[in-house]
């Protein structure tokens, strides 16, 4: 009969194996202290179900008919409305850890030496905070794609105040549809319920107005090309009343609201920088500006620029006297924040990667004289 050979191999004690790394966010959990934004925001994602992935069958699609086109934009609103309840689980599990557990503010990032990625500073973050609790609404200045760099102002003003912000803006909104009926029915239950965490909101920002005054219709308030008019009286400004009109209609309206609903939420408003029509888009979308300029016979960019710029400092007034005009309402005159050439731009209505930083101090900015002491 055989005998069993002993096997040379000598288990490791268990004193000694090599316990698993654990993450950062798994690690602030066991400890149960404080935590940092993007701890709690790793924390409050554990906890989200995972998201089935579509797949197209193999071949080309069969041909459109009324049925497969109303299932197909049914199915893109459905996905709108998970992802906006993705985005609001997603912030009310991330604020109410910090608001439990304590709030850290993010290490400061250190300096980036050549050909090294960027590393957090040594040492301890800084000291407590309580959270600010921040909503946003609006448009692409807000929700910039986050695939062509780090996405717009309020991703990256949720790192600068280290806490997040329930953000519900949509590249391309417009004001008269952000407060048409569908959406202002959600903005409305937002302000009455307060935050999910508990409380009102201490702040409502709100990006709007840019998308209701260019692209197609904006050839309805620009005249024909006249070199015997200076450029920006070929702006049509009964028709442009009309338009603006429309649009302060909508902020007039939303501070009805705030009033009604959240009487002590503070909203920030802002105003574009000067835009160049110089012909770009982003994504297959636009240009917004150089075609009504083209169709009005305008010879060269500098005349275009002078209306552009003659519409946005319309735009910007009629902002700045709403807010002077309301209690816990500010305004952020961005204007002249960028130099006036097309290199601070990525396309012809959206900054670069430094002029969006740029902007984003300035919000951070205006929170930190609004809520000395909360702001970092």
């Amino acid at each position: 009969m055989a005998t069993k050979s002993k096997s040379k191999a000598k288990s490791k004690p268990a004193s000694k194996a090599k316990a698993p790394r654990r993450a950062p966010a798994l690690a602030a959990a066991a400890s149960g202290g404080p935590v940092t934004l993007d701890e709690a925001l790793k924390l409050a994602r554990a906890r989200q179900p995972k998201r089935a992935l579509r797949r197209r069958a193999p071949g080309a699609p069969p041909p459109a008919t009324p049925g497969s086109v109303g299932e197909e934009r049914e199915r893109l609103e459905k996905e709108r409305r998970e992802d906006r309840a993705r985005r609001m689980r997603e912030y009310a599990d991330a604020m109410a850890i910090m608001k439990k557990r304590g709030a850290r503010a993010p290490a400061p990032a250190a300096k980036k030496a050549p050909g090294k990625k960027r590393r957090r500073a040594p040492g301890a973050p800084a000291a407590g905070f309580q959270p600010l609790q921040v909503m946003a609404e609006g448009d692409s200045w807000f929700d910039y794609p986050p695939f062509i760099f780090k996405g717009g102002i309020i991703p990256r003003l949720q790192r600068l105040l280290g806490v997040p912000i329930m953000d519900m803006s949509k590249a391309g909104d417009e004001v008269r549809f952000m407060l048409g009926v569908q959406q202002r029915r959600r903005l409305t239950a937002l302000l009455r319920d307060g935050c999910p965490a508990g409380g009102p909101w201490d702040v409502l920002l709100f990006s709007g107005g840019g998308n209701d005054i260019v692209d197609n219709p904006m050839a309805l308030w620009v005249r024909d090309f006249d070199p015997n008019v200076p450029p920006a009286q070929l702006l049509n400004q009964p028709r442009f009343d009309i338009a603006l009109g429309l649009v302060r209609a909508g902020y007039e309206d939303l501070i009805a609201l705030r009033d009604q609903f959240s009487p002590t939420t503070h909203l920030v408003f802002h105003g574009y920088d000067f835009a160049i029509p110089d012909g770009r888009g982003v994504c297959h979308l636009g240009p917004w500006l150089k075609p009504t300029f083209d169709l009005r016979g305008f010879p060269n960019r500098a005349s275009a620029t002078a209306v552009v710029e003659a519409m946005l400092t319309q735009f910007a007034s009629m902002l700045g006297a709403l807010a002077a005009a309301h209690p816990r309402v500010s305004f952020i005159n961005g204007q002249g924040t960028l130099p006036r050439q097309t290199s601070a731009w990525h396309n012809e209505l959206h900054p670069d990667t430094a002029g969006y930083d740029k902007f984003t101090a300035l919000f951070r900015d205006r929170l930190k004289a609004l809520f000395p002491g909360r702001v970092v």
